[in-house]
């Protein structure tokens, strides 16, 4: 998995997660409300973690996630 650097921020806005997932927003926000990628509320605020967009890209090509 990537690492972040001081460039790289861990956690992602929604347009941002859903561009590395190079997938719409809207896909996005369906599996965060079906609980496939898990999502962090921060007030109102929606992040996302690199680190749980990269298990789910492993978990979709069939790889084994720690």
């Amino acid at each position: 998995m990537p690492e972040t650097t001081p460039t790289t921020p861990r956690l992602l806005r929604p347009a941002a997660a859903a561009e590395y997932l190079a997938i719409s927003d809207r896909k996005l926000w369906g599996l965060t409300a079906t609980g496939r990628i898990p999502a962090i509320k921060i007030d109102r605020s929606v992040r996302y973690d690199i680190a749980d967009l990269d298990r789910f890209i492993l978990a979709a090509k069939g790889v084994p996630c720690p």
